[in-house]
């Protein structure tokens, strides 16, 4: 059979428009391709909310088990093609969806279990299927998506099967969302607490009580505009952390190894000099479309294309994370240049940091530390479970689960299936 075949109906897009009026009274949440990796690491907060006319409401809202591709898009090294799954999570975290211009959603026919097509649609694109089957129109790739649909062949397998094979891939999964909830749910805490005791200064006075509501003395700062504790010192950036801009490395440097090299918010695989990886270190982009984008890397990285900021202690890097938060987009605003937006290590240096005393520096310390190990911990089941689930997809679906694989797939089914329960 070819892909064609196993779509019972195609749902175009709508970017609508920004505000409500009468002709476009219905919000809902539109899905672009910039979504479709965020979709499928569990984060669904930056899914822009549109309107749409009470027609298009109508018949272009998406639902369960529908599947996004992105046919306008890509890059060099990236084909359009990418697919989205539209989970009940996902409907129930943005409320009503529809795709943008940019893509299309199918729905599949009742014979055909969608999340098995949804993983052999990715199983096609990592194979680079899809570079075969793109035009260009003004710079931008446009996917010819009925040419690839009709072209690309799947095994006609019965629907037994097909949740055989979803079962194993699902339950991975499951287990890789799970930790990721757990991670986000560590991350929220540890903001929640910086913001308590070093925002709104509600950090335990010598009574143990919250000391700008127990009537801890404020004194107006000239440099930050606001008040702060009295004796709290202000230095610019610099002065407590080392700025450094990376060593640029081209794509062709990073096809082996086992380090992560982070470019302009992309990472890499690339084997370095151990003496050049540092983890528990601030990257902020430097340059491109994602100029000022800030992450925090608690595993080895080597900086290349980017900004990077790291102090004496992890628990200092960790505090000065925080900080820089709360300027995420004051950086995003320096960003400049003729020809691309950049962000020079001048740029982050002047910023105006709060100085913690170092007894509240300890009273934290430990708590964050065990908050970053812990997220440390997770993301790097995540990245097995990954490994593990992108190994095992082409077997899966070149159909030798059933033959020599047999014994492989019982024993992930039987290591997989308590994880709809854990934590």
């Amino acid at each position: 059979m070819k892909i064609i075949e196993c779509i019972g109906q195609f749902i175009s897009g709508d970017w609508g428009e920004e505000s409500y009026s009468e002709d476009y009274p219905c919000k809902v949440s539109c899905v672009r391709g910039a979504d479709i990796v965020p979709i499928d690491n569990n984060d669904f907060q930056h899914i822009p909310t549109r309107f749409i006319s009470q027609h298009s409401f109508d018949t272009k809202c998406l639902q369960a088990g529908d599947i996004i591709v992105e046919k306008s898009g890509g890059s060099p090294t990236q084909s359009t093609g990418r697919v989205a799954f539209i989970s009940q999570d996902l409907i129930d975290a943005v409320g009503p969806i529809v795709c943008s211009n940019f893509c299309v959603a199918f729905r599949v026919k009742n014979d055909w279990n969608p999340f098995y097509i949804f993983y052999y649609l990715q199983y096609i694109y990592n194979n680079g299927v899809f570079f075969n089957f793109e035009g260009k129109t003004s710079g931008l790739k446009n996917l010819q998506l009925e040419a690839a649909y009709q072209a690309v062949p799947i095994e006609n397998i019965g629907k037994s099967e097909q949740d055989r094979i979803v079962e194993i891939l699902d339950n991975i999964h499951r287990k890789i969302t799970i930790n990721r909830q757990i991670n986000q749910n560590l991350e929220a805490l540890a903001k929640q607490l910086y913001d308590y005791w070093f925002v709104q200064f509600d950090f335990p006075n010598e009574e143990g009580n919250p000391y700008k509501s127990s009537g801890g003395k404020m004194v107006w700062n000239e440099q930050l505009q606001r008040e702060i504790p009295l004796n709290w010192e202000v230095k610019p950036l610099s002065d407590i952390s080392n700025i450094c801009r990376g060593n640029i490395i081209t794509e062709a440097q990073t096809k082996i190894g086992d380090v992560k090299v982070v470019a302009a918010a992309v990472t890499y695989s690339y084997l370095h000099d151990t003496a050049n990886r540092t983890a528990n270190v601030i990257t902020i982009s430097s340059s491109g479309a994602n100029a000022g984008y800030m992450n925090f890397w608690r595993e080895p990285i080597y900086a290349s294309d980017c900004i990077t900021i790291q102090c004496d202690s992890d628990i200092d890097t960790i505090l000065s994370y925080h900080q820089l938060e709360l300027y995420r987009d004051a950086i995003m605003k320096k960003s400049h240049g003729s020809a691309q937006p950049h962000v020079y290590p001048s740029d982050i240096e002047c910023l105006k940091f709060i100085c913690i005393p170092d007894d509240l520096k300890n009273k934290i310390g430990v708590f964050l530390i065990s908050l970053n190990k812990e997220i440390a911990k997770n993301t790097k089941e995540i990245e097995k479970l990954i490994k593990q689930r992108d190994e095992l997809l082409p077997l899966l679906m070149n159909g030798q689960v059933n033959s020599d694989l047999s014994p492989l797939y019982l024993y992930y089914l039987k290591r997989f299936k308590s994880f709809k329960h854990e934590r």
